[in-house]
């Protein structure tokens, strides 16, 4: 089984940019209006422009290095909301794209 997260957003040329920073390269693929990140063997992300339909998804992904990624958002201008650290130790923080579509990032605890 495959998995595409589809997310919505209004302007591809302002999303760009935030999602490239997120997820640290740029596009893998691009399929019409489709920008594709492939994430593992069978799991993608997908920004598709839509504004009729930006802003509402929500996503969670599993990190090993979430500080990495949190300073690459900051180096180019985007923030996020304070990280927390639940009882588990697991350290879990909300990004928002341009369009307030929010990326939640979750780093497991070191073994």
């Amino acid at each position: 089984m495959d998995l595409f997260s589809v997310i919505c957003v209004s302007n591809l040329s302002e999303a760009l940019p935030w999602y490239e920073a997120l997820l640290g390269r740029r596009v893998d693929e691009v399929m019409g209006k489709e920008h594709l990140w492939q994430l593992s063997a069978n799991a993608w992300v997908v920004i598709d422009e839509r504004p009729a339909k930006a802003g509402g998804a929500v996503l969670t992904l599993g990190v090993d290095n979430l500080d990495e990624i949190l300073d690459r958002l900051a180096a180019e201008g985007f923030g996020h909301e304070p990280v927390e650290i639940y009882p588990n130790g697991v350290r879990h923080v909300d990004v928002l794209d341009p369009d307030g579509n929010s990326v939640s990032l979750a780093e497991a605890p070191a073994a």
